[in-house]
């Protein structure tokens, strides 16, 4: 009111004209004023719909409209989506790095600085025996207990590795205890990170090359000691002829022991570094049973002076597809071995047989005082004997059964092994009906 009064008082005062056009220049400077209070409020208002919209849903973003709020909003739009597909692309790269991992043999548990489990792969859980969920940020010195591990924990030392047992529930789950190596890595300030190896079989490996060895080397030095022994008395002694003739026989049995021993190591060299047996070669069975008759009557006459009753049976004719030589040996070491823990005057009997799902059976049956059940399982392992006196007087080497078993898995057969205690043994090889085939007749020339 008092501006429309000093407008009128004013216009009065100046004439008609002048207040007209007074008048006019205070109604456009009000509709300024107006104007640009309307601008302002619109532009909070769309600063404060980007502002909300940015504070509850970035995926809600405007499009582009008018102003400057429009490019900016837009603008935010573009570096959004760069961003978010930047971080799918890192996520999508931590995930195969997690997946490769998670495919490695070797087992993975990265720590924080207060040794709690902050991730693990599936190889270390199953080894440390733990739940790579249930005991995320779990103190694994809380569950793995092993005192030499807690200790090499603790010790921040990690220059070697240390090798420990696996935890009872981890054995319990692979059925049979494990061993394993752990070696530990800082990074990033105090977290670590824990790389296992399970060196069970490595462990064993190295058990068995050990007791090889040392089996290798008594095998030979009980020879050597006879010999050495006989070769003193010759030399230092007076003999007839013949005490000397009965030394130089029992020096040419430890010599012909000792070049048995080097065969048969050699035979097993040669079947665990050469190629596989072809699988278009046959070998006629009946020549194969021949052999090993002529062999098995030669070796039951120099061993009992009553022999055994042998006898070789083929039911149906067939060819084997294999290594002949080492179809033989393995055939002939079955027969052997029934003969050497056969006492004289005991029945052997070879056969060779098709089993109704066709295929083929090579068994060897003694009436020798048979096999307790808990040597059953180890008598393929390399100088494994029962009786090691026995195995020495006839002249074995501990090592037969090792390359039959060998043999056996070159041409995909199986072994079995079948004994009672004051009843005898039964050895069966048994080919599959791939290596075998019905024997081809023999041409005769008129």
């Amino acid at each position: 009111m008092p501006f429309r009064i000093a407008t009128f008082l004013t216009a009065s005062a100046l004439g008609g004209g002048a207040a007209a056009a007074l008048l006019g220049w205070h109604h456009a400077w009000l509709g300024a004023w107006l104007g640009a209070l309307l601008w302002l409020l619109l532009d909070a208002w769309r600063a404060q719909r980007l502002l909300n919209v940015l504070r509850k849903d970035v995926a809600g973003l405007p499009s582009r409209g008018p102003g400057v709020w429009g490019e900016l909003s837009e603008r935010i739009r573009k570096l959004l989506r760069e961003r978010e597909q930047q971080t799918r692309q890192a996520e999508d790269r931590l995930q195969e790095f997690l997946a490769a991992i998670q495919a490695s043999p070797n087992g993975v548990v990265l720590l924080d600085e207060q040794g709690r489990i902050e991730w693990c792969n599936q190889t270390a859980a199953g080894q440390f025996g733990i739940d790579a969920e249930r005991d995320l940020l779990q103190h694994l010195a809380n569950l793995v207990r092993d005192p030499a591990f807690v200790a090499y924990l603790a010790s921040w030392n990690y220059s070697r590795d240390v090798v420990i047992d696996a935890p009872a529930q981890a054995s319990q789950h692979r059925g049979h205890p494990a061993r394993l190596s752990v070696q530990v890595h800082p990074y990033a300030g105090n977290r670590r990170m824990l790389l296992t190896r399970d060196i069970t079989s490595l462990e064993q490996a190295e058990a068995m090359r050990r007791d090889f060895v040392a089996n290798v080397s008594h095998e030979i030095r009980t020879p050597l000691t006879v010999l050495a022994g006989f070769v003193e008395t010759l030399q230092n002694l007076p003999l007839d002829a013949e005490e000397r003739a009965r030394y130089l026989a029992l020096m040419g049995q430890q010599s012909h022991r000792m070049e048995t021993l080097v065969n048969d190591l050699l035979t097993l060299s040669r079947l665990e570094g050469s190629a596989a047996p072809p699988a278009h070669r046959w070998t006629r069975v009946r020549a194969l049973m021949a052999q090993c008759e002529d062999e098995g009557k030669g070796l039951s006459s120099r061993l009992s002076s009553q022999g055994h009753q042998l006898s070789f049976t083929i039911e149906a004719d067939s060819e084997i597809a294999g290594g002949p030589t080492e179809l033989q040996s393995a055939m002939s070491n079955l027969v052997s071995n029934a003969i050497r823990y056969t006492p004289g005057g005991g029945d052997i009997e070879v056969t060779w047989r098709l089993l109704p799902d066709g295929r083929g059976e090579y068994a060897v049956r003694d009436s020798g005082p048979g096999i307790a059940a808990e040597h059953l399982p180890r008598l393929t392992e390399r100088f494994y004997r029962i009786d090691r006196s026995r195995s020495r007087e006839t002249g074995g080497t501990g090592l037969g059964l090792a390359i039959v078993k060998h043999i056996a898995q070159r041409h995909g057969a199986e072994l079995r092994i079948e004994s009672t205690v004051g009843k005898g043994s039964r050895f069966a090889l048994v080919f599959p009906v791939t290596r075998l085939r019905q024997a081809s007749p023999i041409s005769v020339v008129a």
